[in-house]
């Protein structure tokens, strides 16, 4: 098969912001959770700092080969959405890698076309943290 329905991306800003972050602090990584605080947007951390979930669903790749994580509860809400990583002004969290350099990452969300969900049934399943420990 082909390579998979892309669902999530960067904007020139957010991929700016990771290749300055990934010279600084080596391989980087998303998540997304559902959680409180600042949990609903996504996180940047040092790739094998943060440990993905047995159930977290793997959406794809980023600014070549940052993985982007989303928690499964997480995802049953945004699995017919396509996003878009931005950077905006402002204090995201403290653990999130870009919260020092006063700005942070924002989801920016659309439907995903009926086009682009015919494709996304034919494929197979996202990977999840069960399938992709080791």
């Amino acid at each position: 098969m082909g390579t998979r329905t892309r669902r999530v991306e960067l904007t020139p800003a957010a991929a700016e912001l990771v290749a300055r972050l990934t010279e600084t602090h080596g391989p980087v990584m998303f998540h997304q959770s559902g959680g409180c605080c600042d949990g609903s947007a996504p996180m940047c951390y040092p790739r094998g700092e943060f440990r993905v979930g047995a159930a977290d669903v793997l959406l794809g790749h980023v600014a070549d080969d940052v993985p982007f994580w989303m928690s499964a509860d997480q995802f049953t809400y945004w699995r017919h959405t396509h996003l878009t990583v931005d950077v905006v002004p402002g204090r995201g969290s403290g653990f999130s890698l870009e919260a020092p350099e006063g700005v942070r990452f924002l989801i920016r969300s659309r439907l995903l076309t009926d086009e682009e969900l015919a494709r996304i049934d034919a494929e197979p399943p996202l990977p999840t943290g069960d399938e992709t420990a080791g």
